[in-house]
């Protein structure tokens, strides 16, 4: 059996979600919202970033991490309450999941010690926290 005529569900979906994204991404520039456009294609390797870092930090407790754990399972699943192939709202909930678990930490550990391991644009974070 060849990998390739078969791909797995998981890695069908995470391609609809990444042609998706590229696609929102892209509309967003032609309709001349460069700035929202930059700030979407780098948000999820930021919270990448973000959620790593934290998870490394000793100051954060273990319940935050756990919490960080479970946002990075939401997120990476390609199950979710939206799906990621509906244009602008299908990424829409990971960004809500995203938002309440840096307000949970945040709130554990001050926003001092988030904003140290963010590496976007700070107002990018600031929304971030403002929608939860």
């Amino acid at each position: 059996m060849d990998a390739l005529a078969d791909p797995p569900w998981w890695a069908v979906t995470l391609a609809a979600a990444v042609l998706v994204y590229a696609a929102i991404v892209a509309v967003l520039i032609l309709f001349g919202r460069r700035l929202l456009a930059r700030e979407l294609a780098t948000l999820v390797p930021n919270l990448v970033r973000l959620f790593r870092g934290l998870l490394g930090d000793p100051r954060v407790p273990l319940r935050a991490k756990a919490v960080l754990l479970v946002g990075i399972v939401w997120i990476a699943s390609p199950i979710d309450l939206i799906p990621e192939f509906v244009p602008i709202a299908g990424p829409l909930d990971d960004a809500i999941v995203a938002a309440l678990v840096l307000a949970y930490v945040s709130r554990a550990v001050g926003r001092d010690v988030v904003r140290e391991h963010w590496h976007g644009d700070p107002t990018t974070l600031a929304r971030l926290l403002r929608l939860a």
